[in-house]
């Protein structure tokens, strides 16, 4: 199944640009060895992947390297991945993602994230949370296809930025948006814009109290509604159970067909990591019948 990425024509005319780079990788399942393997690999720095680490169950584990750091404004950069057939692959990353103040003259920051998982396929996305420093300003766009039986962990942590300086929902515009496919199917369609400068993120009808947020996607394609159902049911006891007393919210909805969103809100990046994978852990049970398998941290 080939996905088509829309490429977006972003840079601001007369800005400049500083780096443009993409990665692509292509995971197949390889039936000698009943493991999945990264057959290939495409890179651009300051994006780098070294190898695939095999899991214990057979998926391939990726760590993402952005050997520059961090984001910078004009910076451009398409991760492109596909999940062949019957693989298994777990991405993460290798710490924090850094979006770095956008100087004047230059254009946005832009992440493009496009996304192929076929017929009963499975691609796990956990990296660590995105920090947006003061006068950052990042436009992520994310695309996802999914085949029959393909299924879908998928997460983005949110920071309000650098706290132990004190800049605290100090960037100047991100913008992330999100869509999901299954079968040709539209299930999500999300653009998320905040503006701290224009609108107060404190303001009770957003975040309140809150300074973390995430958004988890969870999917199966082809399980019964009955059956999400019931996962819904069960999965917001799970989330209950992370819930601290004033630390943090969480709540999980059905979608149209074949997942489940769930969102998060925490006082503390911690709680918002810890909610996230007390969830993925009881989703994979639920959905899959497995347990997870967290990714080893390699620097």
């Amino acid at each position: 199944m080939l996905v088509s990425c829309e490429r977006e024509r972003l840079t601001v005319p007369g800005s400049a640009t500083r780096v443009r780079a993409s990665m692509q990788l292509d995971f197949e399942f390889d039936g000698a060895t009943g493991r999945t393997v990264l057959r290939a690999s495409r890179q651009q720095a300051p994006l780098r992947v070294v190898r695939a680490f095999t899991l214990e169950d057979g998926a391939a584990l990726v760590h993402l390297h952005n050997v520059s750091g961090g984001l910078l404004g004009g910076d451009r950069l398409e991760l492109v991945v596909k999940v062949a057939s019957g693989a298994a692959a777990q991405l993460t990353s290798t710490g924090a993602t850094r979006v770095y103040r956008a100087l004047f003259g230059y254009s946005d920051t832009v992440q493009v994230n496009c996304i192929s998982v076929a017929e009963n396929a499975l691609l796990e996305y956990v990296p660590d949370p995105l920090i947006p420093f003061a006068g950052a300003r990042l436009r992520q766009f994310t695309s996802i296809h999914l085949a029959g039986g393909a299924g879908l962990f998928w997460w983005d942590i949110v920071a309000p930025g650098r706290e132990a300086r004190g800049e605290v929902f100090a960037y100047e515009r991100l913008e992330l948006q999100t869509t999901l496919q299954a079968c040709g199917r539209w299930i999500a369609i999300e653009r998320v814009r905040l503006e701290p400068g224009k609108r107060r993120l404190t303001a009770p009808t957003r975040m309140g109290n809150y300074r973390y947020w995430a958004t988890f996607y969870i999917c199966r394609v082809g399980l019964d509604a009955k059956l999400w159902l019931e996962a819904e049911r069960q999965l917001r006891c799970a989330a209950r159970e992370v819930a601290q007393s004033g630390a943090s919210l969480w709540g999980v909805s059905a979608m149209p067909a074949h997942g489940l969103v769930v969102r998060g809100l925490t006082l503390h990046g911690r709680d918002a990591i810890a909610g996230v994978r007390a969830i993925w852990q009881a989703a994979k049970r639920l959905v899959f019948g497995r347990e997870v398998i967290l990714p080893r941290k390699i620097n």
